[in-house]
């Protein structure tokens, strides 16, 4: 009885007793969210365009912050070394459409998913021999992101809004509406979506598949970039934002790997169960820590019952 009580009273009595508390802890779920959508749709605009799960995502997020602090380090202004950093994105981009998939065409899956392994083991080498393994400091203030926070008195309690928290949430919303503008509107949307559809079809029409294969492996730079710099902007620059950023594996078997609506969708509900089951169940019932396993459990419960994601393309098999 005692137990039915934690799970089912206890909760939400905190809830209508501590509003305070329960805002906070869904505006630090939201700001989460946005940015695990992010990396998620890096993952799901690769996977739309060449059908090749890039496990390497994560640390191109990673590669992409050191890049920046690297360059700037070098004594370059803050905003030219984005530039830069977008070039060698670009250069990245072109470099493993090139020597990794056009080799690799027509081949099972599994080789893909392998290749993209092993791109990600040598941009974890090539950034630790050129920038160093330790952990650096994200150039938040030279990019003129904003610093410091806000107080909201809400129930006799105090919410507290930290300004970077809101510019990463702004910038979020910005990039993800413009991309998907860029991939609905403009022709090279438009193509993205035929070779998605039909690679064979797209080909016989004169699209061009490495060119479309470079766009969205340097869109998911552009996004890997943006989340970089917001995650380091909240702590470090290091290799264990990897880490964080298989957070959005969950998110994809949420939302369907096919599907960017999905990846933002999948993103909140990841970053706000987390937060709360933490806040309400975790640290009372299971002790807390939950937010490391949270998402992984959600996920493996949608591959047992709905493996295509909410809105994901259902797969039939034919006999």
């Amino acid at each position: 009885m005692e137990l039915l009580n934690q799970i089912f009273i206890e909760p939400f009595q905190t809830m209508y007793a501590l509003p305070d508390l329960l805002l906070q802890t869904l505006w630090e779920g939201f700001v989460a969210g946005t940015l695990y959508s992010l990396i998620a749709l890096g993952f799901v605009l690769i996977f739309k365009a060449s059908g090749v799960f890039n496990f390497a995502q994560g640390i191109m997020v990673v590669f992409a912050a050191l890049v920046l602090v690297g360059v700037h380090a070098l004594g370059v202004n803050a905003y030219l070394a984005v530039l830069i950093t977008l070039g060698v994105m670009a250069l990245l981009a072109m470099t493993v459409v090139r020597v990794v998939l056009k080799p690799l065409v027509n081949q099972p899956d599994i080789i893909l998913f392998m290749a993209t392994i092993g791109l990600t083991y040598i941009l974890i080498a090539g950034g630790q021999l050129v920038f160093g393994g330790e952990p650096k400091a994200m150039i938040t203030e030279e990019l003129g992101l904003p610093t410091g926070s806000s107080d909201w008195e809400v129930g006799g309690g105090i919410v507290i809004f930290q300004h970077i928290d809101i510019a990463a949430a702004v910038i979020a919303v910005i990039l993800i509406a413009g991309l998907a503008i860029f991939f609905n509107k403009t022709r090279v949307g438009r193509a993205l979506r035929a070779v998605a559809d039909d690679h064979q079809a797209a080909l016989s029409v004169g699209i061009s598949l490495e060119y479309i294969w470079m766009v969205v492996w340097f869109a998911a730079g552009v996004v890997a970039l943006t989340a970089g710099i917001m995650w380091a902007a909240k702590s470090d620059v290091s290799f264990a934002l990897q880490v964080v950023a298989l957070k959005a594996l969950p998110v994809l078997v949420l939302g369907g790997f096919t599907s960017i609506p999905g990846a933002i969708i999948g993103g909140l509900i990841i970053g706000l169960g987390e937060k709360v089951f933490e806040l309400y169940w975790g640290s009372t019932i299971l002790g807390g820590g939950t937010e490391a396993w949270f998402a992984f459990i959600i996920a493996l419960l949608f591959l047992l019952y709905r493996p295509e994601g909410l809105f994901g393309e259902k797969l039939i098999e034919r006999i």
